[in-house]
């Protein structure tokens, strides 16, 4: 009996070490793993947000702090309702002139993202857009995976544009970049840096690019309304059908909230 009592209480004694034990690796697990959620990933990652608030910036993957270490972007740390339109441009379709006429109605100035086929084949539609005062960003020419690139191949792969925009339009392309597929990593971003480029990201978007399952105008109005915030980057594609249809109604309603259109420009300074 004696000995069974000794071991009840020895068991005792270990469940209740053990129990403590876990408490305080809990405690201690809570306060690392959302400073660590918070964190930029070194490895290769994809741009990700999480809407979480109706009118409200979205979580992302890095603070605006983290990326502008390498002068990156994904929106405007501001209450003031302002929007950063950008495009990114593929191919072309036949909704690129309803998207500058939409702009240019509502003297809207916007970025465009472009690849390499876009501007081999669309080459009147890049000036028209450099034209009526817009910026033409680079997308890379032939829209890889940059995100483990070494410097030699990731520079290769933007010059290669830089220099066909060079000689299509006459004048140096400007040193805005947007990762293809959103995909990066800390290396990837630092040598863009290392290269004169400032990186943009986007803080609204939606599931425009799938050509063969195009949102509604309800569907798109739902998304794009309810997450515009102020100081967001939009990112639409101009490829998309529905939003050659809906950017002029798009851009009324935005403005009838209260937003106003501002260049990349005025958010990279």
């Amino acid at each position: 009996m004696i000995v069974w009592k000794k071991l009840e209480a020895k068991s005792f004694f270990l469940v209740l070490v053990l129990f403590v034990g876990a408490f305080f690796v809990g405690r201690f697990a809570a306060r690392v793993v959302p400073a660590a959620a918070t964190a930029m990933r070194q490895e290769a990652d994809n741009w990700g947000l999480s809407f979480q608030e109706e009118g409200k910036p979205p979580v992302a993957n890095a603070t605006f702090e983290e990326m502008a270490k390498y002068d990156a972007f994904y929106a405007q740390d501001t209450q003031d309702k302002a929007l950063y339109l950008t495009f990114d441009c593929g191919f072309e379709n036949g909704n690129t002139p309803l998207i500058l006429d939409a702009l240019k109605k509502h003297n809207a100035k916007a970025a465009f993202f472009i690849v390499g086929n876009y501007l081999t084949t669309s080459p009147d539609l890049v000036k028209r857009m450099v034209e009526e005062g817009h910026i033409v960003g680079n997308h890379s020419y032939h829209h890889p995976d940059m995100s483990q690139m070494n410097k030699d191949e990731f520079s290769k792969e933007l010059g290669e544009l830089e220099t066909l925009y060079e000689q299509t339009v006459g004048t140096p392309m400007t040193k805005y970049y947007r990762p293809p597929q959103g995909k990066y990593s800390e290396n990837n971003l630092q040598i863009a840096k290392e290269l004169g480029y400032k990186t943009f990201f986007w803080s609204l978007a939606y599931v425009d690019w799938n050509q063969d399952s195009q949102p509604s105008h309800e569907e798109a109005f739902d998304k794009l309304l309810k997450r515009v915030h102020p100081g967001a980057i939009v990112l639409l594609h101009n490829t998309s059908k529905t939003n050659g249809e809906i950017i002029d109604e798009l851009l009324t309603k935005w403005e009838e909230m209260g937003y106003t259109f501002k260049s990349l420009d005025e958010l990279a300074v």
